[in-house]
């Protein structure tokens, strides 16, 4: 047994792009953001270990450390990825290579909100409510069964989760299947989307919602599942390990989205890391 659990050891905190992640992202910049004639072009693979490293330690781009590709190209080539939606379509990827080892449960989901600090201000930044209505930034998750993250949006601070649930569930990444009467898709969410705009938001959506209520008397249901919201608070406790998504320093909201792609593509990664080495 102790054999066992040695050899299903997980995989270390992500510092760098390894040679299977690069084997991932390398074809996804070769058709979408291949050489063009000019100067040449910073390493792409030393590019992506600095945001990478962005990612996970919050410095600012100017504070790279010496052994990454200049700053300010590292930079522009984040931004230009950003534009071409690298980022996302790793995310896809992944996600895709995953569910095909049998690693992407659709039929149970859930989504939550949670609020950060943005010190810098900018677009899709609005006053928190619960911190004196300094600017922040609400992030709305969507996961499966096991954590997963199947899209993520970002709005200002003062938006209610509700309002972002039908915002979120059009930005899954991947194409979903199709909700059918023997195969359901619940969506599990708390006491903030037990209003019209929430449960609106999930039945025009195919799902089936199971929603915490605020009131005491609740609609009669043909059976009760046990609560899954907790996979969206600890998927959220992951994405809080990396400290360039704790506090918005980005002036652009598309770049800020897009270091929230990175990390829910690495944690794709990991569990694709996790089905190979079991399959």
């Amino acid at each position: 047994m102790g054999r066992r659990r040695k050899e299903r050891k997980p995989l270390p905190p992500i510092w760098e792009c390894s040679d299977d992640l690069w084997a991932l992202i390398e074809p996804i910049l070769a058709e979408h953001d291949p050489p063009k004639q000019g100067p040449p072009r910073i390493d792409q693979r030393g590019a992506f270990d600095a945001i990478i490293f962005r990612l996970r330690t919050g410095c600012q781009w100017n504070r790279l450390p010496w052994e990454y590709p200049d700053e300010s190209s590292v930079h522009r080539t984040f931004q230009r990825w950003v534009k071409l939606g690298i980022f996302e379509k790793l995310w896809a990827v992944v996600q895709e290579q995953c569910e095909d080892l049998g690693g992407c449960d659709w039929e149970w989901q859930a989504a939550d909100g949670w609020l950060g600090k943005a010190r810098l201000g900018g677009d899709d930044v609005g006053p928190n409510p619960t911190d004196r209505a300094t600017p922040g930034v609400k992030r709305s998750l969507l996961v499966e069964a096991d954590g997963g993250p199947l899209a993520i949006t970002i709005a200002g601070a003062n938006v209610p989760d509700a309002q972002l649930l039908g915002r979120t569930i059009d930005a899954i990444v991947l194409e979903r299947p199709e909700p059918e009467p023997d195969f359901p898709q619940h969506l599990y969410l708390d006491t903030g989307y037990d209003n019209d705009t929430g449960w609106e938001a999930a039945i025009d959506h195919g799902d089936d919602p199971h929603i915490a209520m605020i009131r005491d008397e609740r609609p009669p249901r043909p059976k009760r599942h046990k609560a899954r919201r907790w996979v969206a608070e600890r998927t959220i406790s992951w994405l809080s390990k990396c400290r360039g998504l704790l506090i918005w320093w980005e002036k652009e909201a598309a770049n800020y989205l897009s270091l929230l792609q990175v990390a829910c593509a690495l944690l794709w990664f990991r569990r694709l890391h996790r089905l190979a080495r079991l399959g």
